[in-house]
């Protein structure tokens, strides 16, 4: 039967994994109609993409091409071409196509391209061309997938030719037979980007200095809290840059090769503090630091060794089917939300200092984001040292001005010994206000070398190293959530699960370094490496480890984490209290990846949330007088639950263990999180499972070999280990 081409077939509209009806001429064709209709719905086509997919900021949109391989294959070859005057493939149906607003977080349609301006040029499409390529080809060719040699994702291989379409523009998102964002397109510099000298130093600085407060801010809250002076806390600051520093050169050469920076985790902060203020070290006396920093150190050790097993032996691998969006986002957001009892109490201690630096970071990072200044957004991407130094700048004027005086008060006389009880008020807000109370600067040299042990030989004792392997657990999840969602804005397609399980296990051997040095908190990767390089468009590798390598100069100079460790207390409050809501935000963000409106992710979200602030509540206010004296600061009160939880049993070390670990909220999170989601049944897109490159597939496809394979070769002694790599 010939069909003209005035009666040609009309293109089927694939919508919500049902097949709409249309016009049919022909009872062979009508035949073939009943038995797709026969088949059962809700499949979703392998050209679509996956909400596991989600770019940060955007919002799916794909522009619709007619007749594509995956309707073919539904349709069969006597439904597309019937006849000689029926060869020519049906005229392409033109969506409105959706431009992303990174910064509204919804699409806006644009117009379509003109004919003349589809076509990109030559060297573009020969990028778009590599980084559109898949397992084994394009959209319309013949794919080998992960189901064997010529076998798509979704079913058996295409044998029809594939159908000529205009090539997507460079503003476009090209997702892949997979369904793979293969190009980002408001990344001005990938993966694998070399842009030049000049640019790599100019970016790689700017990376580091976006997120500088995630480097240096833990060890101006714990140092003080075990009773090390402004020189000690100069050398701690020393020393994390300097690991940090050596521990992103390994991860980008050895690890998940993603340029993402590593340093002290905010992960580590709450079972630091509780270690900090177990009952043991209560009753030290004389210079409390180094004995606490060794057991720190000891603790720290293990539970990275553990990390590093878990990630070279491919347990990880096996752990990441029950890591998904749902269970990473309660679990990050809780982090930040646990440490409500510090942020804005601290910065009451001087409150004018304290609430101008937190509207210069508000203003600067929202209000004024959009602002750019030779091409960059200044105030969006500097918001938080822009912010620390006005605020820095008019405290020393006030200071020097002698607005912040002692009005007469003796300030040697200890707060005890004051009869008067104006002196002693004014004078321990004067202790904050001023920026003269720190002698960081002048007691730290000019040079001076980090090196291993240099507090002493560590400590262990199995009941904080415990604590610690859960915490390097809630660290890998962690680390999860941004492998993913940052190669989706800079590499060709997602990692391996080998290639995760090498990052993290290279996260333990990185915090194993940490321990050794003593940093006094595990090196992971930083949550807000993602923030960072969607803010400022920089994905290159090259970058980063130049960064780093600055880091580690730097780190040499004692005068520079002498200048940090002056900076004021309270206004090393208000930017945690940023930080800390950043950290919650990101969290969240990773539901995006799943269906955010789906009832059951709400209630599991929402129980995960709830019950990770009021379990940790019960445990931190259980056995606690009222307006009882206490010398540990009301601030730190929720870290001492070890000496009167609930868990009291014969066992010392026990009830340690889980009075500490039932006391962390990001603990709870996750546990209440991971038995929801992998229990409460709900299809793949709904829980939106992160979706992660097949290892044969990848070492097939060179942009994705090259984007995680290990340089100078060192994979090649380790390619019969499948689970770290490729």
């Amino acid at each position: 039967m010939s069909i003209t081409k005035s009666k040609s077939i009309r293109p089927c509209i694939e919508r919500d994994g049902e097949l709409h009806r249309h016009q049919q001429p022909g009872r062979r064709l009508r035949r073939r109609r009943r038995r797709l209709e026969t088949q059962p719905s809700g499949a979703v086509a392998a050209g679509t993409r996956p909400p596991s997919t989600a770019v940060l900021g955007e919002e799916d949109g794909l522009q619709g091409e007619g007749v594509g391989g995956d309707e073919r294959e539904r349709l069969g070859p006597d439904r597309t071409d019937t006849s000689a005057s029926a060869s020519a493939s049906p005229r392409p149906v033109r969506e409105t196509e959706v431009k992303p607003d990174l910064e509204m977080g919804r699409p806006q349609p644009v117009p379509p391209p003109s004919a003349s301006a589809a076509a990109p040029a030559n060297g573009e499409a020969g990028d778009q061309k590599k980084r559109r390529e898949s397992d084994g080809g394009g959209d319309g060719g013949v794919g080998v997938g992960k189901n064997g040699a010529g076998a798509g994702p979704n079913g058996p291989a295409r044998t029809d030719p594939p159908v000529s379409r205009p090539r997507p523009m460079r503003e476009e998102e090209i997702v892949d037979d997979d369904g793979f964002v293969g190009r980002v397109p408001h990344i001005k510099y990938e993966l694998r980007d070399t842009p030049g000298l000049v640019p790599i130093a100019f970016y790689g600085f700017q990376h580091y200095l976006s997120i500088l407060g995630s480097l240096i801010l833990i060890p101006l809250v714990i140092v003080p809290a075990m009773g090390g002076s402004y020189e000690d806390t100069s050398m701690v600051v020393s020393t994390v840059l300097f690991v940090s520093g050596i521990t992103t050169l390994l991860h980008t050469f050895f690890g998940s090769r993603l340029p993402l920076v590593q340093g002290p985790s905010f992960v580590y902060l709450a079972p630091a503090l509780a270690i900090i203020n177990s009952p043991e070290f209560q009753g030290l006396n004389g210079n409390n630091f180094k004995h606490i920093m060794k057991e720190l150190q000891g603790a720290i050790i293990i539970s990275s060794a553990f990390q590093a097993v878990m990630g070279y032996t491919g347990i990880m691998s096996l752990i990441l089917r029950f890591i998904n969006p749902v269970v990473v986002s309660p679990t990050i957001a809780a982090v930040g939300l646990s440490f409500f009892s510090y942020g804005f109490p601290r910065v009451g201690t001087c409150l004018e200092i304290g609430v101008v630096q937190i509207l210069l970071v508000v203003m600067f990072s929202l209000y004024l984001r959009k602002i750019s200044i030779f091409g960059h957004r200044i105030f969006l991407i500097y918001a938080v040292p822009l912010a620390l130094g006005i605020t820095w700048a008019c405290a020393f004027l006030l200071t020097e001005t002698n607005v912040y005086s002692y009005n007469g008060c003796d300030i040697n006389v200890p707060a005890s010994n004051t009869v008067s009880d104006y002196c002693r008020k004014h004078v321990e807000r004067m202790k904050h206000c001023r920026v003269d109370t720190s002698h960081a600067i002048k007691a730290s040299p000019w040079f001076r070398f980090p090196y291993p042990l240099q507090w002493g030989t560590p400590v262990f004792h199995w009941k904080m190293a415990l604590v610690m392997c859960v915490v390097s657990i809630i660290a890998s999840v962690d680390s999860v959530g941004s492998y993913h969602a940052s190669s989706l804005l800079v590499a060709s397609r997602p990692p391996t699960p080998g290639v995760l399980s090498r990052g993290i296990g290279l996260e333990g051997v990185s915090s194993v370094l940490a321990g050794l040095w003593g940093t006094g908190t595990g090196s992971t990767t930083l949550t807000e490496n993602v923030h960072t390089i969607a803010v400022t468009k920089m994905g290159s590798r090259r970058s980063v480890e130049f960064g780093a390598c600055i880091l580690i100069l730097l780190s040499l100079i004692g005068k520079v984490g002498g200048f940090i460790a002056s900076i004021p207390e309270v206004m090393v409050a208000a930017l945690l209290c940023f930080m800390w809501a950043m950290l919650a935000a990101l969290g969240l963000s990773n539901l995006r990846y799943s269906e955010a409106g789906s009832s059951r992710n709400i209630i599991i979200v929402g129980l995960a949330l709830f019950l990770s602030l009021s379990v940790p509540a019960y445990f931190q206010q259980y056995g606690i007088t009222p307006n009882a004296n206490s010398s540990v600061p009301s601030y730190f009160q929720p870290y001492i639950v070890a000496s009167h939880g609930p868990f009291r049993s014969q066992f010392g070390g026990v009830n340690y263990v889980m009075n500490t670990l039932l006391s962390f909220h990001m603990v709870i999170a996750f546990l209440v999180a991971v038995v929801l989601d992998n229990t409460v049944p709900g299809s793949q897109q709904e829980r939106g499972v992160y979706v992660w490159s097949e290892t044969e597939a990848a070492r097939r496809d060179p942009a994705v070999a090259k984007d995680y394979r290990l340089p100078f070769r060192v994979g090649r002694a380790f390619r019969w280990v499948k689970w770290v790599g490729l």
